[in-house]
């Protein structure tokens, strides 16, 4: 008997091709073809033209199968954010190995994980991670193959054959995994099909061309960085910016020297942007619109950003494993881009579901938003309880966010299922707090959690981070929300000022670790 996430993949594995069928390294190779000497990839002093970026993919792709993996094994990747994290994962799909991606701030128990659920019998990274040399993080794992980048991309011989090895646009090609900012990840599986066809959403929601520049601040490994650095810049033949470690200030500097036109980050980095104290100073005006998203899109800030910049502000609604839910454009109006999560696309057949699984799309919600179609993910791999939980009986996947949708077609997103706050039987919005107390001018960051109470179960927390020489006391931040009109359940009854806020691997705010806080010693 077939279950239901066996015939999930087998519905998304009939839709391959439908959106063309040049694989990644296709393009690539036609790029380097025709416009050898455009740039490909932009990281510090490293400029990487398509030609070179075909060239040195084909070099490591033989250096891989030199290094006995079969097709189909699986390779870990952990590198910064540079070209050769890009030339790796291309060279991969020549190889027809497939990548088990790994966040450039991940730590040893992290990066172990992750290299044995995976599967992983090579890695691929430089000599040393954080300081600690690599064959120490792994010791004792079954890694037959250590590859590290500490040199130039030199070529092998010819006689190391690649013919038949490379991956189809069906197959798969990545493994990467959630944020781990509840958890330890779990792996979700990609195909480069489901990536073409979330590139032509991209291309018509924010009128994007091949003369485009774009700076990607998420990590490769991440999903929200497969469309915006791996194949959305590549199949228009557009270079693409990415920084090994993000730094507010030189993303600023960056978008002015080289002439970006489209910005591709968490919301954290862009509220970390416009508070830097150089925003003024530089040149934004080649900025044309900025994909965002990761965590709940803050209105007053997106809505600062877009007036101190001149650029759009859009998202797509999703996750890792769901892809694209819903998406705002360019023609939408502000408040359709900055007050909802888009309207839904079609294709996704998306659905809401109520607590006792119910259907409740009809009504507009709310429920917990779920769809099926061709920009998802295959699953997690080798997770069977994890499959079983991540789909509706019927095979709707499941985001874990609850969502309502007017009658336009226009999702807002509720909160997290996870991360209601729950006071006397009230369901508190985080996401709701956070935008409250974000618009407050002394606040640059802010993270709302639960903390436990004995009568009322939870109260709101805010852990705030303050602008610079900014001071803040919790009697001040209430009367901000009294005169706003915010309701007083949505106050929080607790202020803790922070230098920083913990963030997982994938750059959302790690709201476990703040949660931790409140636990005491057994």
């Amino acid at each position: 008997m077939v279950n239901v996430h066996e015939r999930y993949v087998a519905d998304r594995l009939a839709e391959a091709g439908r959106w063309g069928s040049e694989t990644l390294p296709d393009v690539v190779r036609r790029h380097a073809s025709e416009d050898p000497d455009g740039l490909a990839f932009i990281a510090g002093e490293d400029r990487m033209t398509w030609r070179q970026f075909d060239s040195w993919s084909t070099a490591f792709a033989r250096r891989l199968v030199a290094a006995g993996l079969e097709r189909g094994a699986r390779v870990g990747v952990l590198l910064p954010d540079g070209v050769e994290v890009h030339v790796v994962y291309l060279a991969a799909m020549k190889a027809g190995v497939v990548v088990v991606a790994i966040g450039p701030r991940a730590a040893r128990l992290e990066i172990r994980h992750l290299l044995t659920v995976g599967g992983a019998t090579a890695l691929v990274s430089f000599a040393s991670h954080r300081g600690t040399p690599i064959v120490e993080l792994v010791d004792g794992l079954d890694i037959a193959a250590f590859l590290t980048l500490d040199g130039p991309f030199s070529d092998l011989s010819d006689a190391v054959d690649l013919s038949g090895r490379a991956l189809g646009i069906e197959e798969v090609h990545l493994l990467n995994s959630t944020s781990g900012t509840t958890g330890m990840p779990k792996c979700v599986v990609h195909n480069q099909n489901r990536w073409f066809y979330y590139h032509e959403l991209a291309v018509e929601c924010g009128d994007l061309r091949g003369d485009d520049v774009f700076l990607t601040l998420i990590p490769a490994p991440y999903g929200f960085a497969q469309w915006t650095a791996n194949f959305t810049p590549t199949l228009l033949g557009s270079p693409t910016v990415v920084m090994p470690r993000f730094s507010a200030d030189e993303a600023l500097r960056l978008i002015e020297r080289e002439r970006i036109t489209v910005v591709c980050c968490v919301s954290t980095q862009f509220i970390m942007m416009l508070n830097s104290p150089i925003l003024e100073e530089v040149d934004l005006s080649s900025l044309r619109c900025m994909f965002t998203g990761g965590e709940a899109v803050p209105f007053e800030r997106a809505a600062e950003f877009e007036r101190r910049t001149g650029a759009k502000v859009l998202q797509f609604f999703g996750s890792n494993e769901t892809g694209a839910l819903s998406r705002t454009s360019v023609r939408d109006t502000t408040d359709q881009r900055l007050r909802t999560a888009g309207r839904v696309i079609d294709e996704m057949r998306v659905r809401l579901f109520a607590e006792d699984g119910s259907d409740v799309t009809a009504v507009g919600g709310p429920g917990q938003a779920a769809c099926a179609g061709p920009a998802t993910c295959l699953g997690y791999y080798d997770d069977p309880a994890a499959n079983e939980r991540l789909f509706t009986p019927d095979g709707w996947m499941l985001t874990g966010d609850i969502c309502t949708i007017d009658a336009d077609g226009y999702l807002r997103v509720v909160d997290r299922k996870s991360d209601f706050i729950i006071r006397g039987g009230k369901n508190i919005s985080a996401a709701a707090v956070e935008d409250h107390v974000g618009a407050h001018p002394a606040v640059a960051m802010v993270a709302a959690v639960a903390m436990p109470d004995p009568t009322f179960g939870e109260r709101v927390c805010a852990f705030v981070v303050l602008r610079e020489s900014a001071t803040l006391a919790l009697d001040e931040l209430r009367a901000h929300l009294d005169a706003r009109g915010v309701s007083r359940e949505n106050w929080p009854e607790r202020l803790e000022i922070v230098d920083d806020l913990p963030r997982g691997s994938g750059g959302k705010v790690a709201k476990a670790q703040l949660r931790q806080r409140f636990k005491t010693p057994a």
